[in-house]
């Protein structure tokens, strides 16, 4: 259950990334860098669910399933 949390905790905040983004790039119109540092963050958060995902089937705590025919 702490698992499905903490997957779902991680997608809002890449998604949040990702709307702070957008947001700054149409505000600041290039002339910081926060749009850079926010699409930056949501690529890390990205890579680091994915790695948890590996990690959690690697160690049996998630189990994957496919489509049943």
């Amino acid at each position: 259950m702490a698992g499905k949390i903490l997957i779902v905790v991680s997608l809002a905040a890449i998604l949040y990334n990702l709307g702070a983004g957008l947001y700054y790039m149409m505000v600041d119109s290039g002339s910081t860098g926060r749009t850079v540092n926010a699409l930056t963050w949501r690529i890390g958060l990205s890579v680091g669910l994915i790695l948890l995902v590996i990690f959690g089937i690697a160690m049996g705590w998630i189990q994957p399933h496919g489509i049943a025919p």
